[in-house]
């Protein structure tokens, strides 16, 4: 239930503080006064979308806080499962910058706009003049089957299960255009693959592959050289080693005559070896070297391919080349994983289908079930409301394609008159029948689901007298067992609320400002007094709002 409303900084309004009470109240003023300003605030604590030409003085920011009791709402899963504090009473407040960007809060906590209108949705419906038209909506009409319906439950499901159903669409889409651009790739893939891999790469074989080469193609000499090299080690008689030797022996002769001489010894007999050492694999390398033509050939053409790989992908090491493969690899195997993951997507979708079309089915019969119900209770309400022979039909439509509401479509149908065939409403309904057909409408809901606060805006447009005040009572009604703020214009229904709140204007520093205010009792009958006449209050008009106001 909406308790009180803050408004400060809006259209006509500087600052404004409103209580609400139980039951039926009553907002009534002048044309201009801002009677629909008031609805424009509460319209934004709903959801709606913020703008800057709202702000009375465009400097500063434009606040809006509403406080609701909620303590017989069951909101504790909507506030658990988006980190809110719940509080009994419940505060939800926007703020709109000069800038035009706006902030939403619950109990302090900043929300999204859409966490704002989910809550919203469970607290208050505004019912303004233009949302008449949405009567002739089908999505409104088919929404008013599924409240008499009551299969919620059913809808909320069908509902989560479609969009899961229609985001495997879309992800089935997406699979199957991937799957297409990469059967035309996939024969380029393979093709850059086995390339690649025919070249047998491995990180050191270039190098090691070049080296080999360029000794073979230097062969002989290397040969000649190496030969050479040995051949003044230890070849011939007069040789390097037959040369050291001879020293070696004079200086072992002296060395038991001074320490210098047996160290120069012993390191001469150390290179003495080493240097042997050497010749002989000297004499090794130069037989391990042979000119080989054809192993020459073979490395010219492994050695070619690969630098055609590495010109060709624009790269200058074999581990880039194989990163290229590694990834090539990758494509080829996603392309086969592709394949599997599309037929996994099929089957799911094709098991949500039937899922989805049983619960439609289900959706199905109960609309169908409750339809003549609806219709006969309508009508009851209409001639009620001095419509004795209206009547509504609700054309109802299956087909076997699933679509956001089910299989479904209904179409409201009107006839005001006895004999009169039935159309659609735009074709057939007054704006006073169509303004009745909504209130019965919302008060039939009203009855079935648990909103706490409904909201009028001159709902009573295009009825006057009798039907005003049965109109009036029909609100009453509805005030039982909830909340009901309406904006009126007519004294019969003005005099039907328990609490009657005055929106006036007044001028402050050259400026116009909206205000209201709550009317005492004799204040309420001056009021209801000048809706029943021009100008001054009669003393007949007073008598009249006095009679009114205890019926």
């Amino acid at each position: 239930m909406l308790k009180h409303l803050s408004v400060q900084n809006y259209a006509l309004i500087d600052q404004l503080e409103v209580e609400f009470s139980d039951g039926l109240t009553i907002i009534t003023g002048e044309t201009g006064a801002g009677k629909s300003i008031l609805l424009g605030a509460l319209g934004l604590i709903a959801g709606s979308r913020a703008d800057t030409q709202a702000l009375q003085d465009k400097t500063k920011k434009c606040f809006v806080e509403a406080s609701f009791n909620i303590k017989d709402y069951s909101l504790k899963n909507f506030f658990s499962s988006n980190d809110l504090d719940y509080e009994v009473t419940t505060t939800i407040r926007r703020e709109i910058n000069p800038e035009g960007k706006s902030r939403a809060f619950i109990n302090d906590t900043p929300v999204t706009l859409n966490q704002l209108k989910e809550l919203a949705e469970h607290l208050i419906d505004i019912h303004s003049q233009h949302q008449t038209l949405t009567l002739n909506g089908s999505e409104f009409q088919l929404s008013v089957v599924d409240a008499f319906a009551d299969h919620s439950e059913l809808t909320i499901e069908y509902a989560a299960d479609f969009r899961k159903f229609k985001l495997l669409e879309k992800q089935l889409f997406e699979l199957t255009e991937k799957e297409s651009q990469a059967k035309k790739d996939l024969d380029y893939f393979q093709f850059q693959f086995n390339e690649l891999e025919d070249a047998h790469l491995n990180g050191n074989k270039q190098l090691e592959m070049e080296q080999e080469l360029e000794t073979l193609n230097n062969a002989e000499d290397i040969k000649l050289n190496l030969s050479k090299a040995e051949n003044g080690l230890a070849g011939g008689e007069q040789n390097l080693l037959s040369t050291l030797n001879e020293i070696k022996i004079i200086l072992a002769s002296m060395a038991k005559f001074k320490p210098e001489i047996n160290e120069l010894s012993i390191r001469l007999t150390s290179s003495y070896l080493e240097l042997k050492d050497i010749a002989n694999e000297l004499d090794s390398l130069e037989g391990d070297i042979v000119y080989d033509p054809k192993r020459i050939d073979i490395l010219t053409q492994m050695l070619d391919a690969i630098y055609r790989l590495q010109q060709k992908h624009q790269v200058k090491s074999i581990e880039e080349l194989i990163t290229i493969k590694d990834d090539l690899s990758n494509k080829l195997l996603d392309f086969n994983s592709l394949e599997a993951e599309i037929e996994k997507v099929k089957k799911e979708l094709n098991s949500l289908q039937k899922s989805l079309l049983a619960l439609a089915k289900k959706m199905t019969a109960n609309r169908k079930k409750v339809i003549p119900k609806l219709e006969k209770e309508i009508a009851s309400l209409l001639s009620s409301l001095s419509m004795p022979n209206a009547q509504l039909k609700v054309s109802h439509t299956a087909s076997e394609i699933l679509t956001k509401n089910g299989l479904d479509t209904v179409s409201f149908l009107f006839s005001a008159n006895k004999g009169s065939d039935f159309k659609e409403l735009n074709k057939v309904a007054s704006g006073g029948e169509l303004s009745r057909l909504m209130l019965s409408i919302k008060s039939l809901i009203a009855q079935l689901t648990a909103l706490p606060t409904i909201i009028f805006d001159e709902i009573d447009t295009g009825v006057s007298g009798d039907v005003a005040d049965k109109v009036g009572t029909i609100m009453n009604q509805m005030a039982k067992a909830m909340q009901v703020i309406t904006i009126t214009h007519l004294p019969q229904i003005a005099s039907k609320g328990q609490s009657h709140l005055f929106v006036y204007k007044e001028d402050k520093n050259n400026k116009t400002y909206s205000n209201i205010k709550k009317l005492t009792a004799e204040e309420r009958v001056q009021e209801i007094a000048k809706m029943l006449s021009t100008g001054t209050p009669t003393a007949a008009a007073i008598s009249n709002a006095k009679e009114l106001l205890k019926s």
